[in-house]
């Protein structure tokens, strides 16, 4: 629909302009970092440890690390991110304590990752006595994507038609049998991309990891959930700052963000597939 007056082109004319230039600078960096980066891909970038402090090398423990981690904050949280918006949109009153517990995610989503970070030293890493663990940094990575989670999947669940629900409970179904076999089934796409979403945004963190888990260098992979591991955004930190020849690690610098933001492409492209199958499989 074309814009039918002055004020109105303006306004349309803007955000076009507005939303260009955003595309245009993710472009550029997507396209510097595949420049800069495909000709250190290799068979043996992928597979090698990493040499000299990073300069040589590879990044296989690099991205064994992230993997773990990335699985370890599925582990935490998935679950208790669906199951609180489960509990929030289906069984909550709807009153001030419910109004409360809301602003209260809102408001956590929006703490700085770093203090997140420091949140988990103190919890997981010192209090809890796990050390600076896989396990300390994927239940701190837990808790930033939290938020994400529960809201998207509040979302999605509010989205199914009210009338799924009271169908389903006049034919005498239970409460839980109602969401489960009515409700879950087509809230699964908004549910399943706002975590997916989010746990690609923990695979590309690097305050929280830095105070609970990562290490610099590893010479063996890890061998349990306890042990320290490396991560490919703390890797990237490390080879553009501590090391005193930058432009030898250059290479590696860029083929260490290539392959993490492929990471990070992956998952988004996992979370449009979902979306997807979902949306075909289950139709109103």
């Amino acid at each position: 629909m074309k814009p039918r007056n002055l004020t109105e082109r303006i306004v349309f004319h803007s955000m076009l302009g507005i939303t260009y230039a955003i595309l245009l600078v993710v472009v550029y960096i997507i396209a510097d970092v595949v420049v800069g980066g495909i000709g250190t891909i290799s068979w043996e970038f992928l597979t090698e440890a990493p040499r000299k402090s990073g300069e040589e090398g590879g990044i296989w423990p690099v991205i064994v690390g992230t993997l773990y981690l990335v699985i370890g904050t599925i582990a935490f949280a998935l679950p208790l991110g669906m199951a609180g918006a489960i509990y929030l949109s289906e069984y909550a009153k709807q009153g001030r304590l419910s109004r409360m517990i809301r602003l209260s995610i809102v408001t956590l989503a929006g703490i700085p990752s770093v203090v997140i970070g420091l949140f988990g030293l103190g919890l997981f890493v010192i209090f809890l006595g796990f050390g600076a663990s896989i396990l300390a940094g994927s239940m701190t990575l837990a808790c930033m994507i939290l938020p994400t989670i529960i809201v998207a999947s509040e979302e999605a669940l509010r989205s199914v038609p009210q009338s799924f629900r009271e169908a389903s409970l006049a034919l005498g179904a239970t409460k839980w049998e109602t969401i489960r076999r009515n409700v879950l089934p087509y809230a699964v796409p908004g549910m399943m991309t706002g975590s997916i979403l989010g746990v690609g945004r923990a695979a590309g963190e690097t305050a929280p990891i830095l105070l609970t888990v990562a290490a610099f260098f590893l010479p063996t992979l890890p061998q349990s959930v306890f042990d320290q591991c490396m991560a490919l955004p703390y890797h990237l930190y490390i080879l553009a700052t501590q090391l005193p020849d930058i432009e030898k690690a250059r290479p590696m610098q860029y083929g260490t963000a290539l392959v993490l933001i492929a990471v990070v492409l992956g998952f988004n492209m996992a979370a449009i597939v979902i979306r997807s199958y979902f949306r075909r499989k289950y139709r109103w």
